[in-house]
């Protein structure tokens, strides 16, 4: 439970995405010896989220400790698969973590942090890389509709915090966690993968 005695913010990850450019989806890539779809799952679990779900599309993967959300518009882009997730959540959940599954930077640290921040009031918590808005984002329940209403093609929460800014509440990540994402082979060689 978090400190002002609701249940804590659901954890949700997009991972449903072709990976077209690294010629597999990334849901399934292994990074240090771990899935990102696992990895993610963990990091969102650890940084103080419950549930956890897990929106799939164009790999069928099994993951432990989380729900799995199929979302048969996948290939729309992003914003179906934000739209899959928060219209799966459950229905008393206060709140929910948005994380992208081929982030494998961010860290149960910056997670926290947007929990923390939700605990002190925040309705939108944005993670901040040196003063960058990227992701995690925490979404509030009162926004889900307009959140999942505004998101379109591969741009998921964007039009909706754009249109926003003074629900948002910025937290800076970047000494505990990196927005760097993998999209090409080079990107998950610097891994190490």
């Amino acid at each position: 439970m978090t400190l002002h005695g609701e249940e804590p913010p659901a954890g949700l990850l997009l991972a449903a995405g072709a990976g077209r450019r690294l010629g597999r989806p990334k849901a399934t890539l292994e990074v240090e010896g771990e899935r990102l779809v696992d990895r993610g799952v963990r990091t969102l679990r650890s940084g103080g989220c419950a549930p956890v779900l897990v929106v799939t599309g164009a790999a069928c993967v099994e993951v432990i400790g989380a729900v799995v959300v199929p979302n048969a518009d996948w290939r729309e882009g992003m914003g179906s698969s934000l739209r899959a997730g928060l219209a799966a959540l459950p229905p008393a959940c206060p709140a929910a973590v948005v994380a992208l599954v081929d982030q494998p930077r961010v860290t149960p640290a910056a997670v926290a942090r947007l929990v923390e921040a939700y605990d002190r009031g925040a309705r939108i918590a944005v993670a901040t890389y040196g003063g960058r808005p990227r992701n995690p984002v925490l979404i509030t329940a009162p926004y889900f509709a307009e959140v999942a209403g505004a998101a379109r093609g591969d741009v998921g929460a964007r039009p909706f915090l754009r249109a926003n800014p003074h629900l948002i509440t910025e937290v800076e990540c970047a000494d505990v966690a990196s927005s760097e994402d993998i999209d090409t082979r080079a990107d998950l060689e610097s891994y190490g993968a």
